[in-house]
């Protein structure tokens, strides 16, 4: 069976997400030693020097759903029926693999969809409750899945669980009004609208998997334990970034990197990365 990472990339005028997933992309052929595909999905151009890092670039289909200049989102239900693959980690582009991970692959092999549920801060700790961002999920009694990392196969209950999402995220008022309206959200979020497909399918004890070795490192400032919380945790803690290997404030990070703001991916860490993918490093 065919298997392989896929990202959405949607530019806006702030963010470039195509060069996220190219970064993305190098981290990945420079740590992975099973399945080291990966596809972009995007209507943006992307640069001739970044084709070669990606297995497939794929148009998004039926057409831009997206209305939201800042999170172009509307789309994501449609990375089922885009992906090329028999089997999916779904991924966000704004992350760094800093290890193998060859062995998520052999745990999901058996399944048809499994959510990431732990997230963790710079300093290793897991994020049991995020209070900060997560308040419409904990006071609406939501499973807690993170769609920055996902696992499906081509399978009927993945099937049916993006029919439904896509029911939502076009319909994503009435859904948040009917099954959480306890701290209502008034933006269409792709992690909120997947708790509630799960919810509706009465499925979270299939696709959340508390002993899933899904995990990454989550670096929104709010959950890293900092006071006061700062705008940008780049500005206060050290980046060291060289060779696969990334330290936070001395602190080394594991697996997966989920950067969040965009000025941590400097032209200095696009050069290291392609340095490593080229064998010059």
């Amino acid at each position: 069976m065919s298997k392989g990472f896929v990202v959405f990339a949607q530019n806006t005028e702030a963010t470039d997400y195509i060069k996220q997933a190219y970064a993305l992309a190098l981290s990945i052929k420079n740590t992975q030693s099973n399945v080291t595909n990966i596809s972009v999905i995007t209507n943006d151009i992307v640069p001739e020097q970044y084709c070669n890092v990606f297995d497939q670039i794929i148009p998004i289909p039926w057409g831009d759903l997206s209305k939201n200049p800042l999170w172009k989102i509307e789309n994501r239900w449609k990375v089922y029926h885009a992906s090329p693959y028999d089997e999916t980690i779904v991924l966000d582009t704004d992350m760094l693999f800093l290890e193998d991970i060859s062995n998520w692959w052999d745990y999901c092999s058996t399944s048809d969809l499994k959510f990431c549920s732990k997230i963790k801060n710079f300093k290793g700790e897991i994020v049991t409750r995020d209070l900060h961002h997560r308040k419409a999920f904990i006071n609406n009694g939501l499973s807690n899945p993170y769609v920055a990392l996902m696992y499906f196969k081509k399978s009927d209950l993945a099937h049916d669980f993006y029919k439904v999402l896509e029911f939502v995220c076009k319909n994503w008022e009435y859904c948040y009004k009917k099954y959480a309206p306890n701290n209502f959200q008034n933006w269409l979020s792709i992690d909120l609208a997947s708790a509630i497909a799960i919810d509706i399918m009465g499925t979270e004890e299939q696709v959340i998997d508390p002993t899933l070795p899904f995990e990454f490192v989550h670096m929104k400032p709010a959950i890293q334990n900092i006071i006061p919380v700062p705008i940008n945790w780049q500005d206060i803690l050290s980046i060291n970034y060289q060779q696969n290997k990334l330290f936070i404030a001395n602190q080394k990070q594991r697996y997966l990197f989920h950067y969040v703001k965009k000025d941590f991916l400097t032209d200095d860490i696009i050069k290291i990365l392609e340095d490593c993918a080229n064998g010059r490093s």
